[in-house]
């Protein structure tokens, strides 16, 4: 109806200025051709942009991140790093604890513990929930602070590309395993370093899942540093960061555990390359091998890399 009076009027403004039939049909056909060359420039233009997002990998990620920007102002908190480190680090221990505690009335879980006849009293339990409680708010929390007023954290409108959060994942998870890697053969070799920094993690000969954060704050502000550096080398999307942190809290966590399973991740990745919860309670039961806190590459390098089996 629309379209009726508007051709209604534009033939009334023709014919007032002495236009025939055929001056009319030529004006229509020309504003005709125009919209028609239009609709196809932005239909090019959209499918375009479309395609870029596709191969982008933005369309996967974009509604993830833009359902995590609802709580904007949660994330941008300087609680928010300490909360989420927190609550994931305890979200991954509690089924361990809760395995360690029916492992006992359950012969079958045995079967998957490195140390079958070993599980950790409720005296080794609770100092270790009430050191990581007790570092991060009285040392990790004001560390926090102090870079959330140099440098605001700033939520991009768009979500990383796919293979750009996956590539630098890997890269952090690279850097913070050699930087570890260093940092762990100069507290083994240098006896001050070890006695004022590293001991208090090698109390516990046989690991379980809270003993991962059970060390000096000295430790555990250079795991920070070094978590802090890499990101900022990196240029991480604020979306990037929080998976990584999810995976490398979930690795360490497990490497702690006690427990071999099937789906165990050195089980997942092929040839070797990752060393796993055997290979790290190894390093907690003779100290001068498997430095590296996941992967294998650097202990072959230097000759130390030890396997569970050759015990």
């Amino acid at each position: 109806m629309q379209a009726l009076r508007s051709r209604e009027r534009e033939k009334r403004l023709l014919t007032s200025h002495g236009a025939g039939p055929k001056a009319l049909r030529k004006v229509r056909r020309t504003r005709a051709a125009a919209a028609a060359r239009h609709n196809l420039t932005m239909s090019g233009h959209n499918n375009s942009e479309l395609l870029v997002l596709c191969s982008s990998g933005q369309l996967f990620l974009q509604p993830l991140w833009d359902h995590l920007k609802t709580w904007e102002t949660l994330i941008q908190s300087p609680f928010f790093p300490v909360f989420f480190s927190i609550t994931t680090y305890l979200g991954f221990c509690l089924p361990f604890v809760v395995l360690d505690v029916l492992c006992p009335w359950v012969p079958a879980l045995r079967r998957y513990k490195i140390h079958p006849d070993f599980s950790p009293s409720v005296w080794q339990l609770l100092p270790c929930l009430g050191l990581t409680l007790y570092q991060h708010v009285v040392f990790v929390f004001p560390m926090t602070l102090l870079h959330w007023a140099a440098s605001p954290v700033l939520l991009p409108p768009e979500a990383p590309e796919l293979l750009q959060l996956v590539r630098h994942i890997v890269l952090c998870l690279l850097l913070f395993d050699t930087e570890f890697f260093i940092w762990h053969v100069l507290h083994h070799k240098v006896p001050w370093l070890y006695r004022t920094f590293h001991k208090m993690h090698h109390q516990n000969s046989s690991s379980f899942a809270l003993a991962t954060q059970y060390m000096s704050v000295g430790e555990l502000l250079s795991l920070g540093v070094f978590d802090m550096v890499n990101i900022m080398l990196l240029r991480c999307h604020p979306l990037t960061v929080l998976i990584f942190h999810v995976i490398n809290i979930w690795l360490s966590v497990e490497d702690h555990s006690g427990y071999d399973f099937p789906w165990s991740t050195h089980r997942l990745v092929p040839f070797g390359w990752y060393g796993g919860v055997t290979h790290h309670d190894l390093h907690h039961s003779q100290f001068n091998c498997n430095f590296a806190p996941y992967f294998t590459h650097w202990d072959k390098i230097l000759g130390t890399l030890r396997s569970a089996h050759a015990k």
